[in-house]
């Protein structure tokens, strides 16, 4: 089974961009995406639904922000939202099942914009937390995915040295992250690259980041122990991040 996870940057602006061209490229049989900034019927009718695709929205209670949705080529069922059923008005936290996979879509806060913002994206950390650890003790596999807006070590930031006081890489962001891992959750993408530097998944607009691969790795398909036994391989797509997204697809394989 192939699965993506995608920051889409909207995903009205992505069809545009050429979104169905790369995922018929990389052919997942189901995709998490995130910041769809989108109503199911502000799409075009042919989204209506797509053609091929089983689908569950959700968007976030204010017009053009926030929102996931996860799509399968597969019955796809619809097991909540939010973090552990709570109260989720951004769609930030989408949950599904395909075959025995538990897939939790995930987009988590950014804190860069101001002192609150990044007091509330530490509260949804400390919430998640709990939750996360109940999920990863399920005898059936779980797979966590999305953008997670911190990179978790110096590989994974262009920058590092430069940004350690940013949201997004700050000394107890980067705790919390390698906690989950701790935990027992694997990071699919860092366990493959090693002490490599990247790959990054996400890159600034500003000067030729993208161009010159530049980025931050923020975006991660994490799995449980009964997942992690069919983990087939894991990559980075940095050419649909080109042409379609600030964020590049992560593709995981499980047998």
């Amino acid at each position: 089974m192939r699965i993506l996870t995608w920051n889409v940057n909207g995903l009205r602006a992505a069809l545009r961009k050429g979104y169905e061209s790369h995922i018929d490229r990389l052919a997942p049989d189901a995709c998490m995406l995130q910041e769809i900034r989108v109503l199911p019927e502000q799409l075009p009718q042919e989204w209506n639904p797509p053609a091929g695709w089983n689908v569950h929205w959700h968007p976030a209670q204010r017009k053009g922000y926030s929102g996931t949705a996860t799509l399968a080529r597969r019955p796809l069922e619809h097991l909540g939202t939010g973090i552990d059923g709570a109260d989720d008005p951004e769609g930030r936290v989408l949950v599904t099942r395909v075959e025995d996979v538990t897939l939790v879509n995930i987009y988590l806060p950014a804190g860069a914009s101001s002192p609150e913002a990044q007091r509330k994206k530490e509260r949804w950390m400390k919430q998640f937390e709990v939750w996360a650890d109940w999920l990863r003790r399920r005898r059936k596999p779980v797979l966590i995915a999305g953008d997670f807006n911190i990179a978790r070590c110096e590989h994974d930031l262009y920058h590092w040295r430069s940004n350690q006081k940013t949201s997004g890489f700050l000394p107890h962001e980067r705790e919390w992250m390698n906690g989950l891992v701790d935990s027992g959750w694997y990071d699919t993408v860092r366990e493959v690259a090693g002490d490599a530097d990247g790959p990054y998944t996400w890159w600034s607009n500003r000067g030729q980041a993208r161009i010159l691969d530049r980025g931050w790795r923020i975006d991660y398909v994490l799995l449980n122990g009964a997942a992690r036994k069919r983990f087939r391989g894991v990559h980075v797509d940095r050419e649909a991040a080109l042409e379609v997204s600030d964020h590049g697809p992560v593709v995981v394989d499980l047998e």
